[in-house]
């Protein structure tokens, strides 16, 4: 045990939720298929403890971190959800595995080298790659994996990304370690169209945040173990590694690749025609695809493999519930879209499909199997669609909706597939209400809500005082039916009431360790009592935050996708970077920049006006005469992203070397002073 701020480490399960842990695997019939499957085509086993990152001063992946999963029997610790200890025991077989083979075609999986699944199929001239993990490291170590124990050496002659999350194409460069990081300019990268755009979107646009909440929800960092982390429900975690990636050459869905026509079907391809198939070959291997934008991802596509009898689900459809929104954030997702994709698949590919594989976990196999499996699943996402519209209806809010279907009915919950490792039932009913209906449930009395360091004032003002309202907590606490929800709630008040600055009040320190102290204890029962892994891993991580701050986050690097980004994409990330009411207050007159790439013909102007920057293509005709005109290549754009986060710095810097050109800098230099930088070790759980 060790003692951290006057925190003593670990905190043990209370019997209330030891209890509630070992009773959960009663709830599902007991399932040995799935542990087969998980081994079944087992070729090689992992050859190291730990993936190095890039520059050897740090761990990308730990496979030894979980060997306390494989080397335990069944029976769940008594502090983690027995349910949950069942999904990290299967997604920690890790591992390279034969999924299916006929002739010259194999499909190979690498599975448990990241988050993700990274798949390998063998063509006429080389091996195409799906979904080349999260991390340059790891996708270096899987391929490397394959090379040493099929002794197929055949060059890599394609690269398919199933949609645009970043665990599958951020490995894509690894590959490539192989040959020097030399990537052959006539290789073709397959994705569905708008990857890109959705890539950099959720990665660039709201990456600081987005990447501060998965440090929570994959509690990478977390100490793994019985008391902390047991994994994502979807996998472990994810890499740590260098994030790349190598832009697609050819969209399905786009100029090249279009739906095709009766005339054109091929006979080759198993399944009837029907409108909104795709057939293309990749080095000679027939593929059907199937693009199912707004399911899991906005980008994403499942594709069929004629020869093989073999169908690629993407992440449609994995060994959990899925997450209709992120806890790490993103777009809210469309659940009746995801379910009829899924209808779709099954209607097309069902009867034809002997194996079925995805992005994630462990294939299925037997056509029976498979449809019951895709069939739920779909049934899955309709009831979670349509049942909160119902409730909705009557007028329920998204909370309330929640707490009215804890469960799935019988026919659904009874498949281990449909638990909720990864999604859950309460957050992903509040997403489906979000996307329909906003955050606003009707109520006047939540249309403005005091913010939480002022509504903890009141709160705690109003109950007494801080000592009175963490009496009252460790009462709830300490029941013999603990109330752990409500304990979280009060704390959450004092805590956030210590960030006032106003004189009038203040949380005694001794008071506020004490809240703090509790906090973390409370949400540690609520982790160690959590199916859900994402769950678990934002209370164990919350906890830790009270304990010792907030943790720096892992830098993964994202050049790429800087390099990657249109000038569109380029100018509106710098516009949410813009100080809005500072520009607008001491600028009240526009600034127009003329920006010149030279060597590339392409010119566009931006404008700061009312604190925004206002970015077309070309010349702005009605912007008026640029203050400045900056003459520079893509390359000098690009290092000025990547060279931190001093822009202005660096752009005087590029000047000083004849890097840039500019015949105005000092109009240059006031539009990028207002340019601000996010502090990536925001608290969560604590005020600011």
């Amino acid at each position: 045990m060790t003692d951290t701020h006057g925190f003593t480490e670990p905190v043990e399960p209370s019997p209330s939720v030891v209890e509630a842990n070992r009773g959960v695997i009663n709830t599902v019939p007991p399932n040995a298929e799935d542990f087969e499957d998980a081994q079944r085509g087992l070729i090689a086993l992992p050859d190291v403890a730990v993936i190095p990152t890039r520059d050897d001063k740090g761990v990308a992946w730990n496979f030894a971190g979980y060997d306390f999963l494989l080397d335990s029997d069944d029976q769940a610790p008594p502090s983690v959800n027995a349910s949950l200890w069942r999904q990290g025991k299967l997604t920690a077989v890790a591992g390279l595995f034969q999924v299916t083979s006929s002739g010259n075609r194999t499909i190979y999986q690498v599975r448990g080298y990241d988050l993700s699944n990274m798949t390998i199929v063998t063509g006429d001239t080389g091996i195409v790659v799906i979904d080349p993990l999260a991390s340059y490291e790891t996708a270096q170590y899987a391929l490397k994996l394959f090379r040493d124990h099929t002794g197929i050496t055949t060059p890599i002659s394609a690269v398919i990304y199933t949609h645009s999350h970043v665990d599958h194409f951020g490995g894509s460069r690894g590959l490539f370690h192989e040959t020097g990081d030399v990537i052959p300019k006539d290789l073709p990268v397959y994705a569905p169209e708008g990857f890109l755009e959705h890539a950099i979107s959720e990665n660039v646009y709201a990456g600081p945040a987005m990447a501060r909440r998965a440090e929570y929800m994959y509690a990478a960092k977390l100490d793994k173990g019985p008391h902390g982390q047991v994994g994502s429900g979807l996998g472990l975690t994810i890499s740590t590694g260098e994030v790349t990636l190598v832009p697609p050459t050819h969209y399905v869905g786009g100029p090249l690749i279009q739906p095709a026509t009766p005339g054109e079907w091929s006979p080759a391809n198993v399944v009837p025609w029907r409108k909104g198939l795709y057939q293309h070959s990749v080095d000679g291997i027939p593929m059907v695809f199937q693009l199912t934008p707004g399911t899991e991802c906005p980008a994403e596509m499942n594709f069929y493999f004629p020869e093989l009898r073999t169908m690629c689900m993407a992440e449609n459809s994995t060994h959990t519930l899925h997450n209709i929104l992120s806890l790490r954030g993103a777009q809210v997702r469309d659940p009746h879209a995801w379910s009829t994709y899924l209808t779709e698949a099954i209607q097309t590919f069902g009867e034809y499909t002997d194996v079925e594989f995805a992005s994630h976990h462990w294939p299925r196999w037997g056509r029976e199997r498979i449809v019951e499996f895709l069939s739920n699943q779909r049934d899955m996402y309709a009831y979670l669609n349509d049942q909160t519209l119902r409730l909705i209806d009557e007028g329920f809010n998204g909370i309330e909706i929640a707490e009215k279907l804890r469960h799935l009915p019988p026919g659904l919950a009874e498949h281990w597939y449909n638990q909720g490792y990864y999604g859950s039932l309460s957050h992903n009913f509040k997403a489906v209400y979000q996307r329909y209906i906003g955050w606003f449930d009707g109520n006047p009395a939540h249309l403005w809500n005091l913010p939480p360091v002022q509504a903890g004032v009141h709160y705690v003002q109003a109950m007494g005082g801080p000592a009175e309202v963490v009496r009252i907590a460790r009462e709830a606490y300490q029941a013999e039916t603990p109330q752990y929800r409500w304990v979280v709630e009060l704390l959450n008040h004092v805590i956030f009431a210590s960030g006032d600055t106003a004189d009038a009040f203040e949380v005694p320190a001794d008071v506020l360790q004490e809240a703090k102290t509790l906090q973390a204890e409370a949400m540690t029962q609520l982790g160690y009592g959590a199916e859900n892994g994402t769950w678990r891993n934002f209370y164990l991580t919350g906890a830790e935050e009270l304990r010792t701050g907030p943790q720096k986050p892992t830098s993964h690097g994202a050049s790429d996708l800087v390099r990657s980004m249109s000038l569109d994409q380029f100018f509106t990330a710098m516009a949410k970077s813009v100080d809005g009411p500072k520009a607008a207050l001491e600028q009240r007159s526009p600034i127009v920049l003329r920006w010149v790439l030279t060597g590339t013909g392409q010119e566009c102007t931006t404008t700061l006006r009312n604190g925004v920057l206002i970015y077309v293509e070309g010349q702005d005709k009605l912007a008026g005469k640029p203050q400045a005109t900056i003459s520079l290549t893509r390359e000098a754009l690009d290092q000025l992203a990547l060279s931190g986060i001093h822009f202005k710095e660096n752009f005087d810097e590029a000047v000083r070397n004849e890097q840039i050109q500019v015949d105005d800098q000092a109009a240059a230099d006031t539009v990028f002073g207002y340019l601000t930088y996010p502090d990536p070790v925001f608290p969560l759980v604590t005020p600011r």
